[in-house]
């Protein structure tokens, strides 16, 4: 199953934080082709009836049935530019 780094948590508890229903929104992955390089990430309310969910320190991650078999083996980690942007990595799972 997919996991969150501290990193990732927090960039999702941020983004989250001021949804209309913070307690229940998180991210959610889904795929839109074949392979990781056709995931697309975005904002949710809730997950998808099918979505398998991560929760990990307060920050929850939605996976539609193939994100969760392609990132089954992964992790995610965040960052932010000098900007202030965040991005998401997905990286190999570390023991």
């Amino acid at each position: 199953m997919l996991t969150l780094t501290a990193n990732a948590a927090q960039a999702i508890r941020d983004l989250t934080s001021n949804a209309p229903e913070p307690t229940q929104s998180g991210i959610r992955i889904s795929s839109q082709g074949e392979g990781a390089s056709a995931l697309t990430l975005t904002l949710a309310t809730a997950p998808e009836p099918a979505d398998a969910v991560v929760e990990a320190e307060g920050a929850r991650v939605y996976l539609d049935p193939v994100a969760a078999t392609v990132l089954d083996d992964k992790s995610l980690d965040a960052g932010a530019d000098d900007q202030g942007s965040v991005s998401f990595l997905v990286t190999e799972q570390t023991a």
